[in-house]
């Protein structure tokens, strides 16, 4: 059974439709990585999935269990299976990278301080910042923050982890640590929805690569296919462009 479903999802902003019949399979330990021009659906789609934007049609089902987003109770179920990180870190400024992992799971989810202290810890030394629990964030690099808001979404265990452009308000010599981290979680079998525009990388990890146009799903296949012989002219087009530059 896949791990995650998507069929013919579509969503509005407003009265301007932003994805349109979206189709997507992910089989459990899948790293999917979501490309495509600016404007294309890929960051609007990953808020669908955690409830951020409601969807106007089609479904979602997780381990088989169909997503109720009209459902507020059900919201927060979901919310428990996906965990998303943004391109802005939204770290608490006045907490320190510890208790901006910690906080969640105590205070949300009113697990025992002490189990989930250990936990974060562990997260923290996982991506590199054993060293650094007690920095505040204005104390730590971009690239730093970052993978501080990447443990603190693991923390709260998610079945998913969904990365919106993680890399994009990086410094270019920072990004090169952050992708090293999703290299980790990739080796630990994490189920991920990768919107990238780092496109080496997305060659490099991806179990498939998802093209998008104008809210919809134009092409999805392994990465050889997608940047060596695209199966559509739009993809073409688009893979033409980027390796140009």
């Amino acid at each position: 059974m896949p791990h995650l479903v998507l069929d013919s999802l579509s969503a509005d902003y407003g009265r301007d439709p932003v994805l349109s019949d979206v189709g997507l399979s992910v089989e459990r330990g899948e790293i999917v990585s979501i490309i495509g021009p600016s404007g294309s659906g890929k960051s609007t789609l990953l808020r669908v999935l955690v409830g951020l934007l409601r969807p106007r049609a089609g479904t979602v089902a997780v381990a088989g269990t169909p997503v109720d987003y009209g459902s507020d109770a059900a919201l927060r179920k979901v919310r428990e299976r996906f965990a998303i990180v943004f391109q802005q870190y939204n770290l608490f400024q006045n907490m320190t990278a510890l208790r901006n992992v910690t906080v969640a799971p105590t205070v949300v989810k009113g697990r025992p301080a002490g189990e989930v202290e250990a936990e974060a810890r562990a997260l923290l030394a996982k991506v590199g910042l054993s060293h650094r629990v007690e920095a505040y964030p204005d104390e730590l690099s971009g690239g730093q923050q970052q993978r501080v808001a990447i443990a603190r979404a693991l923390a709260l265990k998610p079945d998913i982890l969904l990365l919106d452009e993680v890399t994009s308000a990086l410094d270019p010599e920072l990004v090169s640590e952050v992708l090293d981290t999703i290299r980790l979680l990739a080796a630990d079998g994490m189920t991920m929805l990768i919107v990238s525009h780092e496109m080496a990388f997305v060659r490099e990890i991806s179990s498939k690569v998802v093209f998008m146009a104008d809210g919809r799903v134009v092409e999805t296949g392994p990465p050889a296919q997608i940047f060596d012989a695209p199966q559509t002219e739009r993809c073409a087009d688009f893979v033409r462009r980027i390796l140009r530059h």
